[in-house]
């Protein structure tokens, strides 16, 4: 929760000062950038990042409120020393969190964040800063998010008109309020807008991209061509066909992968997915003489596979993904103008274009344990994922791993026939339960 441990306007002003420090020695005088979603929290640890770089000589542009991938995208074109984020994505309003991308809007490497920790955690910057002139400035960046849209429209305005096109728009009542509605209009399309102001506390409330039932509903109830809804701060989308079924990330990455593969864009003719995709992907890619290579759970992890295999495009079920030919972090509003200029120059509806990909049929299930203790240290689950893994053989799989965040194991199952998937599923949850279950 924002002002509570550790998220605090304490730890806020030393991560400013850490940051001007370490990127200063790097980097040179280049101002931070600092950009924000729409809790009411923001303002109080902007003001407290912005603070700890003027602090120690740095200066500093304050975005407002803008998407992450807005930020990402100003990050390169101005330049800047660093920026900083601060959002809790998807989560309720009453979370904040503190997000940094480097000078190449890329996020941090493990050796950076180690270095940033020991720098705030320290007293090595205590009573360092500067006096009078030499104190940073902080200067409101007040055209960033038109910045932002003429970057994007100057990417799509060329290949993409909406004009015909209705679209039905959840903003999440979060950072693309304004951004994504502008974008979309600019493009001539008529847009059906809900969940479009926030008041600081209605952020992801029942709404936005952790809720697709909304914007399904809102798609039918305006007969709009396509829906799509977007998370606290925008890095995602989740889309809704004009039949008010939703699509899930899997089945983006297949309507996009293949339209670039078709037009020879898709590096090396390979796109990046998690372990937790559907198998369906591979399939329908395999078939069309593309290969899908599989990462960790983490936008940073396909990011990671991306940059180590030289490819443009990845993603997530959740809706995230990176298409870097336009940004380096997942940008919902460029991934939804790539659907929709696929719609747009295929003539077809949004129901048939997931046609390409057949899902396998997949149970998750999030048990609440005692303790994440090794899996390799339970040899009864061990033995009875093997059983499994043996039993459905190439029809199927199955993942087993802790949650990063919260005391829960989790279990996903994937297999051609639906009828199979809890009696397997409680073939492995038996013994965890026993051994470990809350």
């Amino acid at each position: 929760m924002a002002n509570r441990p550790p998220i605090t306007p304490d730890l806020a002003l030393r991560l400013g000062r850490a940051l001007a420090f370490y990127f200063k020695a790097q980097r040179g005088a280049l101002p931070v950038l600092i950009g924000r979603d729409t809790r009411q929290s923001g303002a109080m640890l902007e003001h407290g990042v912005a603070a700890g770089v003027a602090s120690m000589g740095g200066d500093v542009l304050l975005a407002g409120v803008l998407p992450t991938p807005g930020i990402a995208m100003l990050t390169r074109s101005v330049p800047t020393l660093a920026s900083v984020v601060i959002s809790a994505s998807h989560n309720p309003y009453e979370d904040n969190g503190l997000k940094i991308f480097q000078g190449n809007a890329r996020k941090c490497s493990d050796e950076t964040e180690l270095e940033l920790s020991r720098l705030i955690r320290g007293s090595q910057l205590d009573g360092q800063g500067p006096i009078g002139e030499g104190i940073g400035s902080i200067v409101p960046m007040e055209d960033a998010p038109q910045r932002y849209i003429e970057l994007v429209l100057g990417k799509f305005s060329p290949v993409l008109d909406l004009n015909g096109v209705t679209i039905a728009v959840d903003t999440a009542n979060g950072a693309a309020y304004r951004t994504t509605p502008n974008v979309l209009e600019s493009l001539g399309a008529t847009l059906a807008l809900v969940h479009n102001h926030p008041d600081g506390c209605n952020i992801n409330r029942n709404c936005g991209s952790t809720h697709p039932e909304v914007i399904a509903r809102h798609v039918t109830a305006t007969g709009a061509h396509v829906g799509i809804a977007h998370d606290g701060d925008a890095d995602r989308v989740i889309f809704s066909d004009e039949t008010g079924e939703v699509l899930d990330g899997d089945e983006v990455l297949a309507i996009l992968g293949l339209d670039l593969l078709k037009q020879g864009k898709l590096r090396q003719s390979t796109l990046v997915a998690t372990v937790m995709s559907n198998l369906g992907l591979d399939e329908c890619f395999a078939a069309a003489g593309g290969k899908v290579i599989r990462s960790a759970v983490g936008d940073r992890y396909v990011f990671e596979q991306m940059l180590e295999h030289n490819l443009n495009l990845g993603g997530e079920q959740s809706g995230h993904v990176i298409l870097r030919d336009y940004n380096e972090t997942g940008d919902g509003l460029v991934t939804a103008l790539q659907l929709l200029r696929v719609m747009v120059s295929t003539g077809k509806r949004l129901s048939e274009l997931r046609r390409c990909m057949k899902k396998y049929p997949q149970l998750l299930v999030n048990l609440p344990v005692r303790e994440k203790r090794p899996i390799t240290a339970m040899p009864e689950v061990e033995k009875a994922l093997g059983e499994v893994e043996k039993e459905l053989g190439r029809s199927g799989r199955v993942f087993l791993r802790y949650s990063g965040t919260e005391k829960k194991i989790r279990l996903l199952i994937e297999a051609r026939d639906t009828a199979v998937l809890e009696p397997l599923s409680e073939r492995i949850l038996g013994p965890v339960r026993t051994l470990i279950g809350a």
